[in-house]
């Protein structure tokens, strides 16, 4: 799965994301993920938002707001492995109104920085009818404008009607969405922004005109500092405000907030109780002489108490707040939906209190402080990913340190436990992706089968049921043939999608989420003759995916060292693409944080042309300390363990284009698959034979 993370990034999938076993199915009878489905799962867009945008101006004409726009980022298929985080979203509860004032944007990106595709993507598909993963729609009174990344230009040209100009990021001469929205701000306009949904940047004012939001949200938006300075240059300003345009526009139709079981991650497969992580928690408040730590990240709760919901789809992960003291753990959540087992689990140890009281008890504990026997400095901890409200409630700048969450550093150097049990469901969920490729292969070539994208995703679903200790999906499947692999993140709906055509590239990009860890793989396969450029390209991106496979490099590198690694082969001959090699903590390949050893990343070069084919390549990786000759300043070398077990396309591996080291690491791959997966197709001819002929060598 790809994921396009500059700003810290993400996430990251998250930010990105990866959550070690997830949990079971809703008993509700239309989830979360219904309602997505429901929302999505419509004839493909452009579709007319003229009069969505019109009910929209008449609404911000009311308000006299002339500037109103929604940011939303959310990884439209990454699985949580909770070891490994950033993530977002859940509604949307964004918007704002601005009484008096001239301009508004509402950054609806999350509530609780941890979700993952969720209303927020209903409703940017309302407005804009665009449904990616990420963007910011700005709306003035004549004009409407949507960003978004690389990963979406194709799609986004697609989807758009003409009432809206595309903003493609990060393509010289083109505007941000903070300077686009800057323009219509200019000459002294009032920008708001919901409190709720922004990080507290300097020079920003809380509007005198309202109070304090307290809905259930805390996304946060690590670019309030950002825009603030480039409204400045406008001559606008930015403050916060109180009120949901978006909500109105919806009405009573916005779906609630789930409601599904919590359950038990048992220490078993977590690899180290709950305890011992509040503990070491404590220890960190500690050394840093603070009173407590304010968690609204939920993949952190999550992984900090041993639990596992599914509240957002395809992430085991439930709406809920916690605050850890030296002597005190509060979980603020639904009682009602805590199973039996969670209740015992958390009985006497922790203290539940009700999932909306959170702001009122920040307020409390900021009144009250610290006690003097505490030995700290009176001080709170908060996420720097945590919201401008959470940090108003506490008592702001006085009373809060923002930090990056110890949390999501302790979570991301997974154990001996998760990481052995990321290598068993890598076995089984190989064996899976091999079976549907053997599968779809036949009924394409052999029986002559009519399969369009859907069935192939549905097929493979089937397949993986099959298999021991799996759960459901990590993300949509992306089941893309020929022109459709060149979207990035291609979500095939059944009412529009392409038959596959076997003379055409297929690229499947699948993940499963077990009992005992999460998988994430994406194969490129051609059932035809390829053309010669397309097995060039294709021994490019292998070639990156080598590369970065056999990196070697010093701790405390980061991915952005390593992500050339990845392009060289790509550059040499004019080619590149357009997202992250890579994710998983710090989101490898694309962030600052330094790769450790234990990390899960993942390694997936690709390469796309628009209108023909799409080729990438991904394995997940563990980072890990290597063994070098020598040991200049006496740091350790890293390297990586490829864990996902699926062979590479023979029709599309042309031996003369890799060199002889390629070639061997290709085929002590091969040799690899085989040992690990041919087990469990003893009795199935068709697979064992397609499998011995993919890990021939070369």
């Amino acid at each position: 799965m790809t994921i396009f993370r500059p700003h810290l990034r993400f996430l990251f999938k998250p930010h990105f994301l990866y959550f070690q076993s997830p949990i079971g199915k809703s008993s509700r009878p239309f989830s979360t993920s219904q309602i997505l489905r429901t929302a999505l799962d419509m004839p493909p867009p452009p579709v007319d938002t003229t009069q969505r945008l019109a009910k929209l101006r008449e609404l911000m004409a009311q308000n006299k707001v002339d500037v109103y726009s929604m940011q939303f980022r959310y990884t439209i298929k990454a699985p949580l492995i909770i070891t490994v985080v950033y993530s977002f979203f859940f509604f949307l509860l964004l918007a704002l109104k601005l009484c008096l004032r001239k301009t508004a944007i509402s950054q609806s990106t999350l509530l609780h920085v941890t979700g993952v595709e969720t209303l927020i993507r209903i409703t940017a598909a309302f407005i804009s009818s665009f449904t990616g993963s990420a963007g910011c729609a700005i709306v003035s009174m004549s004009k409407a404008a949507l960003s978004t990344d690389g990963r979406y230009f194709s799609q986004a040209a697609k989807q758009l009607d003409a009432n809206w100009t595309l903003l493609k990021r990060g393509v010289e001469g083109v505007p941000t969405w903070e300077e686009w929205t800057a323009e219509q701000a200019e000459n002294g306009k009032v920008v708001g922004v919901d409190p709720s949904l922004i990080t507290a940047g300097e020079n920003l004012q809380y509007s005198p005109l309202t109070s304090v939001i307290v809905v259930n949200c805390s996304y946060v938006i690590a670019d309030a500092r950002k825009l603030s300075q480039t409204l400045k240059t406008t001559g606008g300003s930015l403050i916060g405000i109180d009120q949901n345009l978006i909500d109105a526009v919806w009405g009573d139709e916005r779906p609630a907030r789930p409601a599904n079981q919590i359950t038990v991650q048992p220490v078993e497969r977590a690899g180290k109780s709950f305890e011992e992580k509040v503990e070491d928690l404590r220890k960190e408040l500690a050394a840093k002489k603070r009173s407590a730590m304010v968690i609204s990240t939920l993949d952190e709760i999550a992984w900090l108490f041993n639990l596992r919901g599914s509240d957002i789809p395809y992430n085991p992960v439930f709406f809920s707040y916690a605050i850890v003291t030296p002597s005190v753990a509060e979980l603020y959540v639904d009682e009602s939906k805590l199973s039996p087992e969670a209740r015992k689990h958390l009985e006497g140890k922790v203290i539940l209190k009700p999932y909306d009281s959170i702001f009122q008890a920040s307020k409390v504990l900021a009144e009250s402080k610290a006690s003097a026997s505490s030995g700290s400095s009176g001080k709170f901890l908060l996420s720097n990913k945590a919201s401008w409200s959470l940090s108003l409630a506490l008592g702001g700048e006085q009373n809060v340190v923002e930090v990056r969450s110890p949390i999501t550093d302790a979570k991301a150097i997974k154990n001996e436990v998760e990481l052995e049990g990321f290598r068993k469901c890598h076995i089984r969920d190989g064996a899976a992706l091999i079976e549907y490729f053997a599968w779809l292969e036949n009924a394409l070539i052999k029986e002559g089968a009519q399969l369009d994208e859907v069935d192939g995703a549905d097929k493979l679903f089937e397949i993986r049921k099959k298999y021991d200790l799996f759960v459901g999906n990590s993300f949509d499947t992306i089941s893309s043939t020929g022109a459709n692999g060149a979207t990035i993140h291609y979500k095939p709906e059944k009412s529009t999608c392409a038959v596959i055509d076997p003379e055409a590239m297929y690229l499947c990009d699948s993940g499963g989420q077990y009992l005992d860890g999460t998988t994430d793989t994406t194969r490129t396969l051609h059932f035809g003759e390829p053309t010669e450029f397309q097995k060039k390209a294709y021994a490019l991106v292998l070639k990156g995916h080598i590369s970065i496979d056999n990196a070697i490099f010093p701790k405390g590198t980061t991915g952005y060292a390593i992500d050339s690694f990845a392009r060289q082969h790509l550059w040499k001959e004019g080619l590149d693409y357009l997202h992250g090699t890579g994710h998983g903590v710090g989101s490898f390949l694309y962030a600052e944080v330094p790769l450790s050893a234990n990390n899960v990343l993942s390694n997936e070069p690709g390469y796309y042309e628009d209108g023909n084919f799409g080729i990438r390549l991904e394995n997940l990786v563990i980072c890990k300390e290597v063994q070098t000759a020598h040991k200049f300043g006496d740091k350790p070398f890293l390297g990586f363990e490829s864990i996902t077990l699926v062979p590479f396309c023979q029709k599309l591996l042309d031996a003369s284009l890799l060199t002889e080291a390629e070639r061997k690491w290709v085929n002590d791959y091969h040799a690899r698959v085989w040992e690990k997966t041919s087990p469990f197709f003893e009795k199935d001819e068709l697979t064992t034979a397609w499998l011995k002929r993919e890990t021939q060598p070369i």
